[in-house]
């Protein structure tokens, strides 16, 4: 059997080589290696201003053509109702009751059918404003970003705009994402293989020390892998040993934008596949508190463990979201009591992401884990602020209700973002009966007291 070669081929392979070798050399030298000292160069940064310039540019070429041709421009969806002054359900109904009736309110029946149109009317601003379900869904842009998917209706202006279009999807796709996904497995990679390693190491400060720094070179190469460009704000309040840090919570990369600038102890239940060899080789480094699927209902294990942790003031600080659920960065729900309940002190960071560059929101109602990871990594960029916010305890007389609700506010002011009471397990729960309940509780009781005045008088 007669062997032939072409030397055709022999070139290719030769190219292929070199085409790998100078890849692979140019991510070690201006990524991966900045990554392992906390370097940067700046090229994000002149990337991201680079961008501005396009945006703006494209702006402005919609609102000419859309002018030129009378096209409808894209906006952002708008209220329809006009806030008012908040007031209270007696005042409303006294005053429906006072504009549909020429009788003196106080000859006035219990009831009266006028009080229907209060509830009815509160029933359709829920549904035209609904101030919890719209926080489950993308925040509304006010200009294109040159992505698609931030704008489903858009049409034909000009033959420059498609073309730039067409550039970004290119660039996008064929360049940005093969590099993002080779840094993402490298970083993963490496984050398995090390902590791997060093846990066979004996406990103590070299491990410790051995086991943070490849924690941070890890996230690090992780956050370049979404071209992460983060400004850390007021860093010398940052989370301490013995402490846990609560951020408002809008994507599960919200871990590895905070874990880039500082090593946590993570808190979260036990996964399988994937997900499972990180967390099993990442506790052989670093005392991270995982929980069995059926450890995870029970809250008075939970607080132990944590408690337990806080503790020892050699531990790593906690990494907690309280939210329990991703929200769309616009606003800030309700915290779950139970990491405030501990008496531990808690370091607040706010996060806000700019969506400009790309939505970091995770619908997890709408997109797996995967493909929510393709779409960040073909989006232009990760660009977001992070506020590390003064320590704070549990003030004298103040139950861990009150003071989640205080971190809360902090956060939520901190990050221009909007306080909400309510809870964010209403992305796929029902709204409690207690809630309706109180509604009419405060109906009843306004009934119930203009009855009473009516007989002492």
């Amino acid at each position: 059997m007669e062997l032939f070669f072409n030397p055709f081929d022999n070139l290719v392979c030769i190219l292929l080589g070199i085409s790998f070798t100078v890849w692979f050399t140019l991510l070690l030298v201006f990524i991966i290696v900045p990554a392992i000292f906390g370097v940067s160069f700046g090229i994000r940064r002149l990337y991201m201003k680079s961008l501005l310039k396009i945006f703006e540019w494209a702006t402005l070429r919609i609102e000419r053509g859309a002018k030129e041709k009378n096209h409808q421009l894209y906006k952002p969806y708008s209220n329809a109702i006009i806030a008012k002054e908040p007031t209270s359900l007696e005042e409303e109904i006294k005053e429906i009751r006072r504009s549909g009736s020429n009788r003196d309110l106080d000859s006035a029946s219990e009831f009266e059918m006028s009080d229907i149109f209060y509830f009815a009317r509160r029933g359709v601003e829920s549904i035209m404003d609904d101030e919890v379900t719209k926080r489950f869904s993308a925040e509304e842009l006010e200009s294109w970003n040159l992505l698609t998917r931030s704008n489903y209706n858009f049409q034909y202006i000009s033959m420059r705009l498609t073309v730039l279009w067409g550039l970004g999807l290119l660039i996008r796709y064929g360049i940005l994402l093969p590099l993002r996904v080779t840094l993402a497995f490298t970083g993963v990679g490496l984050l398995v293989f090390l902590t791997s390693v060093i846990g066979l190491l004996p406990n103590g400060r070299i491990k410790n020390f051995l086991s943070q720094k490849v924690h941070l070179m890890c996230y690090r190469i992780c956050v370049r892998a979404l071209t992460a460009i983060i400004t850390y704000h007021d860093s010398e309040n940052k989370p301490k040993n013995g402490g846990i840090c609560v951020a408002n919570h809008t994507s599960p990369i919200d871990v590895i934008i905070l874990a880039s600038d500082g090593c946590y102890a993570m808190v979260g239940q036990i996964h399988g596949g994937l997900m499972g060899v990180i967390q099993k080789s990442m506790v052989k480094a670093c005392p991270h508190i995982w929980f069995e699927r059926s450890e995870v209902k029970d809250r008075h294990l939970v607080a132990k463990r944590l408690s337990d942790h806080v503790e020892d003031k050699s531990k790593l600080p906690i990494l907690i979201f309280p939210e329990g659920t991703c929200i769309n960065n616009t606003s800030v729900m309700m915290f779950k009591k139970g990491s405030f309940d501990i008496g531990a002190t808690v370091y607040p960071v706010a996060i806000k992401y700019d969506p400009r560059f790309g939505d970091a929101f995770w619908n997890s109602s709408k997109f797996g884990m995967v493909n929510y990871l393709l779409r960040m990594m073909s989006s232009w960029a990760i660009v977001c602020s992070v506020w590390y916010l003064p320590p704070m305890s549990r003030e004298e007389g103040e139950d861990a209700v009150q003071f989640a609700n205080r971190v809360k506010a902090a956060i939520a002011r901190q990050g221009g973002l909007v306080d909400l009471l309510w809870d964010g397990g209403l992305k796929r729960a029902k709204v409690k009966d207690t809630f309706k309940e109180e509604q009419q509780k405060l109906y009843s009781k306004m009934l119930v007291g203009t009855q009473e005045d009516r007989s002492r008088s």
